[in-house]
């Protein structure tokens, strides 16, 4: 029998063996920090200090009531030198705290452990809600809501991806190897929060030693389960990871949550246990940096705040400085191009992918020859071909009822286009102005 996997998809080159052996190294604490206020999908949080104020590692810097958001915390100890919008790695200006450093770091206590059993699901939710934690995979969205299912909804599993199907990247590789009793603890402390009786964790199969050790870590707990699955492109999106390990399939406009089943980030499972145990909010994460322009390639441990510019510089920097680069934050199927290396790492940054001008995709572009591929390719069902056309031409009302906003955004139509059509670029904007449509206030 085969592994198991979803329909359609691709197959990159993945190039993970530039990091995969690849342990995390902790980056050196960065002379000053841009910490923006969203890092997560939902409401802004409104600025809890201002300039001038002297702030702690692990201190909360900004909130917000709204129950669809996630707080955020300094990640180095100094003083605040502005409150100002900047740049964030998703193109936008986003209201951001910077704080210089003052060279000193933290020590947590590594050593404290709670009792899982003593804890109720309230208060495991209050303690990630409280921590910041937020989807680490990309997405961003708060843990905490995550967990609070709504009335009428149950939950019976929780499942941790580990598959990373991203080529280059390899944080979540490493974070399997190296922390598996942290993330299995934090699979736990999940489970508990919803009620689930069963876990799973999701791994491709060109992982296996991740799964080997995370075998080792769930001796005894008959309740989750590793599920070795195909390497394949995207296998770690939510739904295809639904459909793959539980054979459940997810409505279009539905949630992971209305087939009973939560889905979270193996490296957000690591930090929900660092926060229970540590008291540690979510100030740092692993990232990959990878690609064929830069000097060395790593797996860094990075605080939230520091600069791609000075996360480059702890990989040896570009190659060759006379040659043009392509610095996207995540990797090449899904990753966005960056207009300037003084954009901060965020919770959702998994990685920063240089990639040299010769292997990018022109951007010249040949009229769509109707061949199909892209329909073969893409993993929802959709017609990649038909929404890109309608989101080049502002054609909200049609894009959205060929169902455009269902799109995961994989890059899948993208990579097998002969036409070389940038078909994610289009329906990004589609799905853009379908939102904006959405947002103008109704007529009189």
């Amino acid at each position: 029998m085969g592994l198991k996997t979803f329909e359609r998809g691709v197959h990159p080159s993945y190039y993970k063996e530039l990091t995969s052996g690849k342990k995390i190294e902790r980056a050196a604490l960065p002379r000053a920090v841009v910490i923006p206020l969203q890092q997560h999908a939902g409401s802004q949080c409104e600025p809890l200090v201002k300039k001038g104020d002297v702030v702690a590692e692990g201190q909360k810097i900004g909130d917000v009531a709204a129950f669809v958001s996630a707080p955020v915390h300094a990640s180095i100890s100094g003083k605040v030198k502005e409150v100002d919008y900047h740049l964030n790695p998703a193109g936008a200006k986003v209201l951001s705290v910077v704080i210089e450093g003052d060279g000193t770091s933290r020590d947590w206590d590594t050593s404290r452990r709670v009792d899982l059993s003593a804890l109720s699901p309230d208060e495991i939710r209050s303690s990630i809600r409280e921590s910041g934690i937020v989807g680490m995979g990309g997405a961003g969205f708060p843990t905490s809501v995550k967990l609070t299912a709504p009335k009428g909804k149950t939950i019976d599993s929780v499942l941790l991806n580990g598959c990373e199907c991203e080529p280059f990247l390899t944080a979540d590789h490493r974070v399997m190897l190296e922390e598996a009793p942290k993330v299995v603890w934090g699979l736990k402390a999940l489970m508990k929060a919803v009620g689930a009786k069963n876990g799973y964790i999701g791994i491709e199969d060109n992982k296996k030693d991740a799964a080997g050790a995370l075998e080792g870590a769930i001796a005894g707990s008959p309740d989750i389960k590793i599920i070795l699955l195909e390497t394949k492109y995207p296998q770690g999106a939510e739904k295809m990871l639904i459909k793959a390990v539980l054979g459940r399939k997810v409505p279009p406009g539905k949630l992971p949550l209305d087939v009973g089943v939560v889905v979270n980030n193996v490296g957000t499972a690591a930090a929900v246990f660092e926060a229970l145990n540590y008291g540690k909010p979510l100030i740092e994460r692993v990232l990959t940096v990878s690609g064929n322009g830069i000097g060395e390639p790593k797996n860094l441990l990075v605080r939230v705040g520091t600069t791609f510019e000075e996360v480059l510089e702890e990989c040896g920097g570009l190659k060759d400085e006379d040659k043009e680069f392509e610095v996207l934050n995540g990797g090449p199927m899904m990753g966005i191009a960056q207009m300037t290396l003084g954009v901060p790492v965020v919770k959702g940054t998994s990685g920063i992918t240089v990639i040299s001008a010769e292997s990018i995709k022109p951007l010249a572009y040949d009229p769509c020859i109707k061949c199909s591929r892209c329909v073969d390719a893409c993993p929802i069902g959709l017609m990649p071909y038909r929404l890109g056309d309608y989101g080049r031409a502002n054609m909200a009302p049609e894009f959205k009822d060929w169902a455009g906003m269902s799109c995961i955004e994989c890059g899948c139509c993208s990579y097998v286009c002969p036409a070389k059509r940038p078909l994610l670029q289009w329906i990004r904007v589609g799905k853009v102005r379908v939102r904006s449509e959405a947002s103008k206030p109704a007529s009189a």
